[in-house]
């Protein structure tokens, strides 16, 4: 039964679906058995819904996966708290100065404030810590550099309101996304403009001045760049450009692994490709890796209709956060997940029966980790993380009539991965008032 799961990679080597190639492809790091990687953190302007903390804890199997394969895993998670306007494609206002607004604070206090709440809730999922928690504002001399390097070598220009990327001098802009740039840029007519001068509606902005819609923003510095609008050239940096600074100052302009959401493929990483590579013309990213969305009761998750549930939320419904954990284990990474409260009481029901037999298997003398088991599990994992399936391997082994000090060595040896915690599983004691 176990062998019908998945094919088994027979070479033993990692196969990665790189979204880059759109195929399954051989994972070889940059460097002999390490890996860098980078996953697209929080905008930190509310408190993350369930659909964000999937994705945290995609990306923690995946390290832990990474690690358990025999690879160093140099892990960084970005915080955005500057620069991430209300529509991804540089229009709107910045989401910090709104959250600021709203909740009285200044934006650094309003950055905080969720900062605080997102580690409390990655912490209750028990993922592990990046190495790197890099915050955009601490790294705008970075992004300063990065836009002069790039209008320095032509590929990016100034308005009174903005610098932009001219997309029309990327090699190879949409090769992330496979769109159809031309088409966009013939419909130039029909799009809404907020810079006269903008030359083509994809080209993004690489620094905002302050000025325009934005000449009143809470957030800004001065710059070295010109525009009459802006004393001592005073603004502050666009989204897209973050990320690209961010990675060159904590990895160098080549990174192994980059992680995010589907809806980044067709803006954000697509700039992101295109800044970095014209920046420092070499390639950026070898593996691209996209996590997809977890809807809720098969309909997209919403504050409107108040289905953008928190991890507080479910903590508040007397769950403990690892059924959740469990949960998002079930589904692989490339497909969308459906949360109902009935699902969820599914996962709370299997992870006490995991409990149940660890509780008992632990009464007897820890064994040694079947081979077995561990081969098959290891095979999942090489195919493209494939947790449903390692979850899968792992039932089977508690269920299976292997010796219970063989089963669990071998599940506290899975739980590597899986991060459920199961080694400090302990009986709960009876109070003495219901015994007597």
């Amino acid at each position: 039964m176990i062998n019908q799961l998945y094919t088994v990679n027979k070479n033993n080597m990692l196969k990665i679906f790189n979204t880059l190639g759109r195929k399954k492809e051989e994972f070889r790091p940059l460097k002999k058995k390490q890996v860098s990687f980078y996953q697209c953190g929080p905008t930190v302007y509310w408190t993350q819904h369930i659909g964000n903390m999937r994705a945290m804890v995609i990306a923690d199997l995946i390290r832990r996966s990474l690690e358990y394969l025999g690879y160093k895993v140099t892990f960084a998670r970005n915080y955005t708290d500057v620069g991430h306007l209300t529509s991804d494609e540089d229009e709107g206002e910045d989401k910090i100065e709104i959250a600021a607004r709203r909740d009285k604070l200044s934006p650094r206090a309003a950055a905080d404030k969720y900062i605080a709440v997102f580690e409390q809730d990655v912490k209750d999922l028990n993922c592990l810590e990046p190495k790197f928690k890099p915050r955009a504002t601490q790294y705008i001399p970075q992004m300063k550099k990065m836009v002069q390097q790039l209008l320095d070598k032509g590929f990016a220009y100034s308005t009174d309101l903005a610098i932009y990327f001219d997309v029309s001098k990327a090699k190879n802009y949409t090769q992330l996304s496979g769109q159809d740039l031309s088409k966009n840029i013939s419909e130039k007519g029909k799009a809404e403009v907020s810079d006269p001068r903008k030359k083509n509606p994809a080209d993004f902005a690489l620094w905002f001045f302050k000025a325009g819609v934005h000449k009143n923003a809470l957030q800004y510095w001065p710059s070295d760049f010109s525009s009459p609008l802006a004393k001592n050239g005073e603004g502050f940096p666009g989204w897209h450009l973050e990320c690209s600074a961010m990675n060159k100052a904590l990895f160098g302009p080549a990174l192994d692994l980059h992680l995010g959401g589907v809806e980044h493929i067709p803006v954000h990483h697509t700039n992101e490709i295109a800044q970095s590579e014209a920046a420092s013309g070499v390639k950026f990213v070898n593996y691209w890796i996209h996590n997809e969305h977890l809807n809720v009761d098969n309909g997209k998750m919403a504050k409107s209709q108040g289905t953008a549930y928190s991890l507080q939320e479910i903590k508040d419904r007397g769950f403990d956060p690892l059924v959740l954990r469990y949960f998002f284990l079930q589904a692989h990474y490339r497909s969308k997940q459906n949360f109902t409260w009935e699902a969820l009481i599914s996962a709370q029901s299997a992870l006490a029966g995991w409990r149940e037999k660890i509780l008992a298997d632990k009464q007897q003398k820890k064994g040694k980790i079947n081979r077995d088991f561990k081969d098959k599990f290891l095979a999942a994992l090489r195919d493209d993380f494939n947790l449903p399936q390692a979850l899968a391997i792992a039932w089977n082994l508690l269920k299976s009539d292997l010796a219970g000090g063989d089963k669990l060595a071998t599940i506290l040896d899975f739980d590597r991965v899986l991060g459920l915690n199961l080694d400090q599983i302990k009986a709960e004691k009876i109070p003495k008032k219901i015994l007597a």
